[in-house]
């Protein structure tokens, strides 16, 4: 599925938050990498597609005649 511009900024910064608030990272990181802000590795975890988010869109209803 590809996402929109919107939905990767949704997803990162929920998944930013979570790691703000001492959620486990969840790729292995090194000490360095372990510095990084929330946001950082949070784009890290999406690039490698391994933040359990999905994003549920609604479908325009069709019109009946």
């Amino acid at each position: 599925m590809r996402y929109t511009r919107f939905e990767i900024a949704r997803i990162i910064g929920a998944r930013a938050l979570q790691l703000s608030l001492g959620a486990p990272p969840l790729l292995k990181l090194s000490k360095e990498e372990l510095k990084k802000s929330p946001i950082e590795i949070a784009k890290m975890e999406f690039e490698k597609g391994v933040i359990p988010l999905t994003v549920k869109r609604k479908m325009p209803k069709k019109l009946e005649e």
